[in-house]
């Protein structure tokens, strides 16, 4: 009965340690606390006394994890009125104990394979990495908060993420609470207490390596960008005339920036405080001050003097404006006076980007799916460009095995009963006058190793979303995903979604301006430069798996070295 009580007690600790390890995660970065609540998970998994309660540690603390990071998903449901609200919390409750599940196989193949001490944490960090890898693309895959996401405010470790991506720092996560463990516990020999200390070494060497490749270059002769987030959130976006209302908004706004009208870019009333301004960027540092765009400080990166630059030089380069997903009503493929409209606010040379809906039909015209698309729209009103989002989202985008969904009480969450379906995958897109891109709607952006065409390595990337539906915590952690991208791929990337987190962010991770939660405003900067293919851009997730292995394949070496010397 006494065995069976401390047990519990210390799935409870999992549990609450898995709570605290969320709250490395954005909005908060508290990494610190994720790297003690690793540790307490590489303790008991070590100190369980059978593989089963090890594996039951495991699943707890990633129960707690999940749960309290993704109940932006709950807020999703309120938007929506074909399912019950409450319903929310059965989706947060339910995919975390599914996602759980990598935890759990990661704790049981430590046990299975090594004994205690270095070689179990070594196969713990390795088995970590894979089952992250495997929760990016099992069932279609869900790779939202990687462990390694908490790194992205901690001093140049994030930037390992180029040599082994998200799974590889998440490793490393694992490795740094597993030395922390060594290195503390009270019944370890000085042997082990040394390699305990040894890989925290490692570690701090990474980040101070890391630290050094986070100086970015920017260049005010590139690219303009001009990202509009108009503030419309989801509880006004289905009202009545909303369509029309929110589409004068966006180009009012749209029309203003390209005037050159400095009162529509967001600036700040307050001037810079000292340390507050980013020498490199010449914006201020994020979480110094209310600006987000080009500081007051330098009057000559003003919008209208960048765009009097431009047409100085024969507005060689156009003017990219870029828009929300979900930004136009209608069907603007079909619809040439809703293009023309949209191409009225443009210069000559200027380019609209934005997200919209694709009709495919059969061959009596009846629309028989939909797809969920970006669109580029010259001057003329033709559009020149458009990408179909690729990887859909269940229950948002179409209804899986609809027939049984539907008996069950369960439907989209966007309006409609016209499924979207997917489209080709990552393209390459090149334009007079931009650098190639590729493009990313949605949540496209989490899936590591995917976001770029084989191939057709592009210059930047381009990702629309409409983060409305996702409460206070979801759009800070999809712009950290956006961020890893960015430090994986070694390519800036811009977001616009309608009501924050828009950015624009360079290929070391580092936001080069923002338009926060709640802000209405348009945010306009020159497109930072790309930097050479990165290992992880060239070989993908083959480099974390293979770095998976080797660690597994080293815990269990050790480990059965250990067996026989005893």
């Amino acid at each position: 009965m006494k065995l069976q009580r401390t047990l519990i007690v210390r799935l409870l600790v999992a549990l609450a340690a898995g709570l605290v390890a969320s709250a490395g995660f954005a909005p908060y970065g508290l990494w610190p606390l994720t790297l003690i609540a690793t540790a307490a998970l590489v303790a008991l998994v070590e100190t369980a006394p059978t593989r089963r309660h090890a594996a039951g540690i495991g699943w707890f603390w990633g129960l707690g994890m999940f749960v309290a990071s993704l109940t932006w998903i709950a807020k999703a449901f309120t938007y929506q009125a074909a399912m019950p609200a409450a319903l929310g919390w059965v989706a947060v409750i339910g995919l975390s104990m599914f996602l759980a599940l990598y935890v759990m196989l990661a704790a049981l193949a430590a046990r299975v394979l090594a004994p205690v001490g270095v070689a179990r944490l070594l196969v713990l960090a390795g088995a970590f990495m894979l089952t992250e890898w495997m929760r990016g693309w099992v069932l279609s895959g869900f790779a939202w908060n990687p462990l390694g996401a908490a790194w992205l405010e901690a001093p140049g470790v994030v930037q390992l993420a180029e040599l082994a991506g998200a799974q590889g720092i998440s490793g490393v996560m694992v490795l740094a609470g597993g030395a922390l463990w060594l290195t503390l516990d009270p019944g370890r020999v000085n042997r082990e207490r040394l390699t305990g200390l040894a890989i925290a070494g490692l570690v701090v060497v990474g980040g101070v390596i890391g630290r050094g490749f986070e100086q970015e270059v920017y260049f005010p002769d590139n690219p303009q960008l001009i990202i509009v987030q108009p503030n419309i959130g989801q509880d006004e976006k289905y009202d009545s005339g909303a369509n029309a209302r929110h589409l004068a908004t966006y180009l009012q706004m749209t029309r203003n920036a390209l005037a050159g009208d400095d009162s529509a870019e967001v600036r700040g009333g307050a001037a810079a405080a000292p340390g507050e301004i980013d020498p490199v960027t010449g914006l201020r540092r994020p979480g110094t001050g209310p600006a987000t765009g080009p500081a007051p400080a330098q009057p000559d990166n003003s919008l209208s003097d960048r765009l009097a630059r431009a047409r100085a030089l024969g507005n060689e380069r156009p003017n990219l404006v870029i828009w929300s997903k979900s930004a136009v009503f209608g069907l603007p493929e079909e619809d040439p006076g809703l293009r023309a409209r949209l191409a009225a606010v443009l210069g000559p040379n200027d380019l609209l980007l934005f997200g919209g809906v694709g009709a495919n039909r059969d061959a009596a015209g009846r629309m028989v799916s939909l797809r969920n698309s970006l669109f580029v729209l010259d001057a003329r009103g033709e559009i020149i460009a458009s990408y179909a989002k690729a990887h859909l989202t269940p229950l948002g985008e179409y209804v899986p095995a609809r027939a049984v969904m539907e008996r069950l009480g369960l439907a989209r969450l966007a309006p409609g009963d016209i499924d979207f379906v997917p489209g080709p995958g990552p393209k390459t897109f090149a334009l007079p006058g931009l650098p190639p891109f590729g493009a990313m709607i949605c949540y496209e952006i989490i899936f590591g190793g995917r976001v770029t065409e084989y191939g057709q390595r592009p210059a930047w990337i381009v990702n629309i979303s409409n983060d409305a539906w996702f409460g206070p915590t979801g759009p800070p952690q999809h712009l950290a995903q956006a961020r890893l991208r960015a430090i994986e791929e070694g390519l800036p990337i811009a977001r616009a979604t309608p009501t924050g987190v828009s950015a624009v962010i360079g290929p070391r991770g580092r936001i080069f301006g923002q338009l926060a939660q709640g802000e209405a405003g348009t945010l306009a900067l020159t497109l930072p430069p790309p930097l050479p293919a990165t290992p992880y851009a060239q070989y993908g997730n083959a480099v974390p798996v293979a770095l998976a292995l080797l660690l597994i394949l080293a815990g269990i070496v050790i480990g059965r070295r250990k067996r026989s010397a005893i």
